[in-house]
């Protein structure tokens, strides 16, 4: 009777089957993670009102009696409201995008352009005082400055 010898190329296809399966399960347990982080991270509409209520909130801690005013507020009246862009003259872009219906925004910086693409379709307020609402399709596009 013989000694028995290991099959080297036994082992080595041993060995990168048991690494094949360990990075299989590496990369589950990594992409299953992923998923239930992006179930939990919160949309940009949600990010965005959090903001405005943040800002708010900034705003009127230790002043109860006054409360602050968004320099603009959007609410998209229609099923879909075309490209929304706000932003800050010579500075960041708040948003340019289309809006949902009964979505709503509100931006409290001391100076904003808005461009609407179809004026028809949203309710703008303006320091707290309610815009004249554009014509249906049309294109309209103004600044709107905080008061003070």
């Amino acid at each position: 009777m013989g000694r028995h010898r290991s099959d080297p190329m036994g082992l080595a296809r041993l060995a990168l089957a048991v690494l094949a399966v360990v990075a299989v399960v590496t990369l589950l347990v990594i992409g299953g993670r992923a998923l239930l982080a992006s179930l939990d991270a919160p949309t940009q509409a949600e990010r965005e009102r959090a903001t405005a209520t943040a800002l708010a909130t900034a705003g009127t801690a230790g002043r109860e009696d006054t409360v602050q005013v968004p320099t603009v507020h959007i609410e998209c009246l229609a099923q879909t409201c075309p490209t929304v862009t706000v932003r800050v003259p010579g500075g960041d872009v708040l948003q340019h995008r289309e809006m949902s219906k009964g979505e709503e925004v509100s931006y409290f910086e001391p100076e904003l352009d808005v461009v609407l693409s179809d004026a028809g379709t949203v309710r703008v307020t303006e320091n707290g005082k309610r815009r004249e609402q554009g014509e249906q399709g049309a294109r309209q596009a103004f600044t709107a400055r905080a008061p003070g």
